[in-house]
């Protein structure tokens, strides 16, 4: 594990595998173990890097209220410390809005850009109460968990999982301190008059059964992008949990 000073936070990179480097990142939990079913799949073909931003449960920083901005940078310094060019980079939910704007912002670091299961801004009632009760749970560690579960997943996979893998899901998303700051970072964020701006090659890829953020976002997402394809799959939130070998295949046949 690497680890780089960024303003004032201490953010760790795993890299694994050997080919071209792909940067996996994060949304709103615990960090780079959301990439766990996948990771290695990838690592076959591909130098995955795998950072745990600011909000994540290994990142440290001072706990100021989090931004885009802030986590875009981070997200580039690590790209310019693995010295290795442009890079693919995919980011899932809130990792989602960050990669975007990356491509946005610092578009020499980004060689093609995978937005997954994500969104771009304000507009969305649904989104905007659904993520409101996610943060009234917070006090409620054990109800926050199981709602959690619940919005990350489908319910046909809920429902072939069984009992214990369904409990075991619904542990591992008890919250620590920092889920308030991605929380709150994602009511408020909104990155649309960012995404004209995105010129390399964007694959943005939609869950139909997505009930945390509903799939009509990322369509959204993928039209503001000059260019951008899109693809739907049969899963909720979580589409790498869902359907990893899919999922492995879209971004490999994309990035090829």
């Amino acid at each position: 594990m690497k680890e780089i000073t960024v303003g004032t936070a201490q953010v760790p990179y795993e890299v694994l595998g050997a080919g071209g480097p792909l940067v996996l990142v994060h949304g709103a939990g615990a960090g780079a173990r959301s990439w766990d079913r996948v990771k290695d799949a990838f690592a076959e073909t591909n130098t995955v890097v795998l950072p745990n931003l600011s909000g994540s449960d290994t990142a440290r920083d001072d706990g100021a209220d989090l931004t885009v901005e802030e986590l875009v940078e981070q997200l580039a310094a690590v790209v310019r410390d693995l010295d290795a060019g442009p890079v693919d980079v995919v980011g899932h939910s809130l990792g989602g809005v960050v990669v975007a704007a990356l491509a946005a912002l610092h578009p020499d670091l980004v060689r093609t850009v995978v937005p997954v299961a994500t969104f771009a801004g304000h507009g969305d009632e649904y989104l905007r109460n659904a993520l409101t009760v996610w943060r009234e749970l917070l006090g409620d560690a054990d109800t926050f968990a199981r709602y959690s579960m619940l919005l990350a997943f489908s319910r046909t996979h809920l429902r072939t999982i069984g009992y214990d893998a369904v409990e075991e899901l619904a542990a591992a998303f008890r919250p620590n301190t920092d889920r308030r700051r991605q929380i709150e970072l994602a009511l408020r964020l909104d990155i649309r008059d960012l995404l004209p701006r995105i010129h390399a090659p964007a694959l943005v890829i939609g869950a139909a059964h997505d009930a945390f953020l509903p799939v009509e976002n990322a369509r959204e997402l993928a039209a503001g992008i000059p260019g951008a394809v899109y693809e739907e799959v049969d899963t909720g939130h979580v589409v790498m949990a869902e359907q990893p070998r899919e999922f492995v295949k879209l971004i490999r046949d994309f990035i090829a």
